[in-house]
């Protein structure tokens, strides 16, 4: 139905449904919302409340351009990823194609902007790497939903960068993965949350990835091991998902690990991370100290 954002505007947060140039303030017909997640939990409902307002002219409208978009959904319950789910990056990681998805959680302290900082200290990280991934926002209170059901589960679709502390990750024996997952701001995701509908086949989308101009990344989620549906299925049996969690799905080849030499991130440079008919996040890196 919609492409709905974030955005904050002279120190005010609020949400809004994206019209080329221009957004539709829904804050106040979510109630003062400061983020979309009352409008992800009233489901198709919120979604055609929306469209509703819209339509019908109710709402104020601002130019994008005058905007600062923020992270969809601040404080998500939940943000659960997937490793290893294209094969390609399974061989360059030097691991095993699994038989099983591979699950890990990112903490909320991760998320940061669609064009904010992604920061990091040395004396904790110097191996930072990039992870292009399609993000899946559940739409409503979800457990042990079959596969076949699954997708009806789903509000919609984002972008999300699942910035990685390979040396944390993988180093010490075991490795660390939630550790080198969840340094802050190592979640940047957004621009907007396009609703499912509008995707239609989630198994179907391009997505890629540059490093100061340079495309690290570049795949289709056809390629993807495990389905969104296997995988909201799949989590579905393990844990109750509850709407605005957010699933990062895994990431295809093309990662700076999996280069000769390492190709790791460093202080400015600039990645853009990019879904077909979703958006673009363009971040920053900076090492604080």
């Amino acid at each position: 139905m919609a492409k709905f954002a974030t955005f904050t505007k002279g120190g005010k947060s609020g949400i809004g449904a994206v019209d080329g140039d221009r957004v539709h303030d829904l804050s106040e017909t979510f109630g003062g919302a400061t983020d979309l997640l009352p409008l992800v939990e009233a489901g198709p409902e919120g979604a055609q409340k929306a469209a509703a307002a819209v339509a019908g002219g109710s709402c104020p409208v601002l130019a994008l351009n005058d905007l600062s978009l923020s992270a969809p959904i601040r404080r998500p319950a939940k943000i659960v990823a997937i490793g290893l789910n294209y094969i390609d990056h399974c061989h360059e990681s030097g691991l095993p194609v699994p038989e099983k998805p591979v699950v890990f959680t990112k903490h909320t302290n991760t998320i940061t902007g669609p064009y904010d900082d992604v920061c990091w200290r040395t004396d904790i990280t110097d191996e930072v790497d990039y992870e292009v991934e399609l993000g899946v926002i559940i739409g409503r209170e979800t457990s042990h939903v079959s596969e076949a059901e699954a997708l009806s589960c789903v509000f919609g679709y984002s972008v999300v960068n699942d910035v990685s502390a390979r040396d944390l990750q993988l180093g010490g024996g075991a490795g660390q993965w939630d550790l080198g997952k969840s340094l802050d701001t190592f979640c940047p995701w957004g621009p907007v949350i396009v609703t499912a509908d509008e995707i239609g086949d989630p198994q179907n989308i391009d997505v890629r990835l540059r490093l100061n101009g340079e495309t690290r990344q570049e795949s289709n989620t056809r390629n993807m091991i495990f389905s969104v549906a296997y995988l909201v299925s799949y989590l579905s049996r393990h844990m109750t998902l509850v709407p605005g969690d957010l699933i990062a799905t895994g990431t295809p080849p093309g990662v700076g690990m999996g280069m000769d030499p390492k190709g790791y991130m460093t202080d400015g440079d600039v990645c853009e991370t990019e879904i077909e008919g979703i958006g673009t996040l363009r971040n920053k890196m900076r090492i604080i100290g």
